[in-house]
């Protein structure tokens, strides 16, 4: 009995040094982090330190200068630095999406009058400049949706800010009326460009019409439909979109409406299905990513009142 006593002693001294031990080693992996951090500071200083550059212009190259400000453009890791700094400095007045939006240096600030649209901006404005930053003046735009008339204008430390209809952010025309139709137009221009990067191909006689279907769907078709499965379509810009991929179809297959051949027969020739069922099928499969992230649906509802209207069924059950 004594024995089993001392030997739980002389176990749990044991277990004393061992969780002395274990305490020390923490402790090692912890300096040891440190130092790790701090040598990824230093390569990371040093890579930065004295860097030299040149831009590349219509008539040439300039001569070398130094790289005093900013980052050092083409640098690999710049764009994940400034991803840290940006993070950093907006860590006070950055909001959930989407009353924020931040890609890189661009920024959508989201309100819902005037004063709390200059109330942001002004904050945006000092946090940025008393850390040596800068908010661009003659890039920074306000759009207004549903707006109401006598509803003022936007000023930044007294100055106004350029009122516009659309923006353009992230590849992406936004309108203040809600339509897409100039995005749907964008679109079509996209795709005429795609078609006629390969109209060599997509133009040969020689080439069968089954391979000039799978070159179409490669490359013309992907940048019409960049996008747009998170576009209200209305039927007519989704004719339209048909209507402009049907000629660059005849086009390839070189033939033209005086044929009087049906739109079946060249689809069906091309093996090119609706563009209107991809763009569906596109709306399903973003559909489907948004619903996998619990997170972003209750924002999204949070900002179009979806949980109060819920709560209000729930009350009325």
């Amino acid at each position: 009995m004594m024995m089993m006593i001392d030997d739980d002693d002389d176990d749990a001294d044991d277990d004393d040094d061992d969780a002395d031990d274990d305490d020390d080693d923490d402790d090692d992996d912890d300096d040891d982090d440190d130092d790790t951090a701090a040598g990824g500071r230093s390569v990371v200083k040093d890579m930065y330190e004295r860097s030299r550059t040149v831009v590349r212009c219509a008539v040439g190259q300039t001569e070398e200068f130094n790289v005093e400000v900013g980052l050092h453009q083409g640098s690999a890791l710049s764009p994940f630095l400034f991803a840290i700094v940006m993070d950093q400095l907006s860590e006070e007045v950055r909001q959930e999406s989407p009353w924020t939006m931040m890609f890189a240096d661009d920024i959508v600030i989201c309100s819902e009058s005037r004063e709390q649209v200059e109330e942001n901006l002004e904050r945006w404005r000092f946090a940025l400049e008393r850390r040596g930053m800068k908010v661009s003046r003659s890039k920074t735009e306000y759009m207004c949706v549903n707006e109401r008339e006598g509803s003022g204008t936007v000023r930044l430390q007294g100055e106004e800010v350029k009122k516009v209809q659309e923006f353009k952010y992230l590849g992406s025309t936004v309108q203040s009326n809600g339509e897409c139709g100039k995005e749907v137009k964008k679109r079509v221009q996209a795709g005429w460009n795609g078609w006629r990067k390969v109209s060599g191909v997509l133009c040969d006689q020689k080439i069968s019409a089954r391979i000039k279907g799978k070159v179409y769907r490669t490359v013309v078709r992907p940048a019409m439909l960049y996008g747009l499965e998170t576009v209200s379509l209305k039927k007519r810009q989704e004719s339209e979109l048909e209507v402009a991929e049907l000629k660059m179809l005849r086009f390839s297959l070189g033939v033209t409406r005086l044929d009087r051949i049906r739109n079946e027969y060249i689809r069906g020739t091309a093996h090119v299905g609706h563009l209107g069922n991809k763009v569906r099928e596109a709306r399903f499969r973003w559909f489907g990513h948004v619903q996998r992230r619990e997170s972003v649906v209750q924002i999204v509802k949070r900002f179009l009142g979806g949980e109060r209207k819920e709560r209000e069924r729930e009350r009325e059950r």
